[in-house]
């Protein structure tokens, strides 16, 4: 197994977060992790394969990309392979009623680019809630 190259993770979390967040402390904050950790990531130190995941869906990556980009590859946006037709929903809104992940992934991106800081739980739990209430309101659709 090759060695993890965090100097490459580094520049990776530095360019994009310089790109959604106007300072480490607010990207850190998104997270839910402290800024020293951010600043560690970005330094590029060794953090919990936990706090990876957390800088990925702080900078809307899918989780698991921060370990990718340590290994080579190139970072990959949330979203970004859902569907054919290269929108974030799949093109489940032509027609049918959209997955409850297709939900839950829109309301999350939404509400991440309105509330950049808002930490990234607080923002999972607004997606789950919003699924929710659209389920019982019957706009979900069935076996999601």
């Amino acid at each position: 197994m090759a060695t993890p190259d965090l100097d490459r993770l580094a520049a990776r979390v530095k360019a994009h977060r310089l790109e959604l967040y106007p300072s480490r402390l607010a990207a850190a904050r998104a997270a839910g992790i402290s800024k020293d950790t951010w600043q560690r990531v970005e330094e590029g130190e060794s953090v919990r394969e936990a706090t990876y995941a957390k800088i990925d869906k702080a900078l809307g990556w899918v989780v698991g990309t921060c370990v990718a980009v340590m290994n080579g590859r190139e970072p990959v946006l949330a979203g970004a392979d859902a569907g054919g037709d290269g929108s974030p929903m799949g093109g489940a809104l032509s027609g049918s009623a959209p997955s409850a992940e297709q939900l839950r992934r829109a309301a999350f991106e939404a509400a991440r680019a309105k509330l950049p800081n808002a930490p990234i739980g607080a923002i999972d739990e607004f997606s789950e809630e919003l699924v929710e209430i659209l389920r019982r309101a019957g706009s979900v659709a069935d076996g999601s």
